[in-house]
């Protein structure tokens, strides 16, 4: 299959998905929390792929690539599997039963909106990261030729990518007006932090000059906190 069919499969696949999880928990395609969700995330994406496919098609293929070698990433699969997708269908069901609205508080529409542009910015800053890390691969895995980054995000952080998935997490439950949900997705960080803390051991093995790397830029996934 060529890589551009398998690019229109691959968002094609991802957008079905995403539209079963939420509206059919939620009972309903008046959930316009979901569809501004929906729009929040894949313009962007769909504008990344156009753009990979056109300039940089070799880190576009790093990209689809899902199988990993590691063991400790294949435990990471299947966690965040088991974590991602149920925390959707929660969002849904809240829509649906008003949860969130009964328990707690509706959420504010300042704060969805608020939730919205953040999700667009996590997928800015992803975009940031491809365009100075071409090597920026979806599995962990040391490539011929790859050298340490630390220009742009890395500058100032030694994981922006999961920095960026960290925001999309905390605000997309928000973003769907639900707050039930916000704990669920709030998990999948301390699997991230599991995967980072195993990629970073892979790197210091087998990337030259990385330790050295670590060295100047101290932090992780937050500037001056970690």
């Amino acid at each position: 299959m060529s890589l551009k069919s398998t690019v229109l499969l691959r968002f094609s696949v991802g957008l079905i998905v995403a539209v079963a999880l939420l509206f059919i928990p939620a009972g309903s395609m008046r959930f316009w929390q979901g569809w501004a969700w929906l729009a929040a995330m894949f313009f962007p994406t769909s504008f990344f792929f156009r753009y990979l496919y056109k300039h940089d098609p070799q880190l576009l293929e790093r990209r689809l690539k899902m199988k990993e070698k590691v063991v400790e990433q294949k435990i990471f699969q299947i966690a965040a599997s088991l974590i991602f997708f149920p925390s959707f269908l929660l969002a849904g069901f809240d829509y649906r039963f008003g949860w969130s609205r009964t328990y707690l508080r509706p959420m504010p529409l300042w704060l969805t909106l608020f939730s919205l542009v953040l999700v667009v910015g996590s997928f800015c800053l992803i975009f940031w990261v491809m365009r100075v890390n071409r090597f920026a691969s979806r599995t962990i895995q040391v490539e011929a030729g790859q050298t340490v980054v630390s220009t742009g995000p890395y500058h100032f952080i030694r994981h922006p990518m999961y920095s960026a998935l960290g925001i999309f997490y905390i605000f997309t439950p928000l973003a769907l007006g639900s707050s039930i949900a916000l704990p669920c997705f709030a998990l999948l960080i301390p699997v991230f932090i599991y995967r980072l803390l195993n990629e970073e051991k892979i790197l210091r093995q087998e990337l030259p000059g990385y330790a050295e790397y670590c060295r100047g830029t101290r932090f992780r996934l937050v500037p001056f906190l970690w």
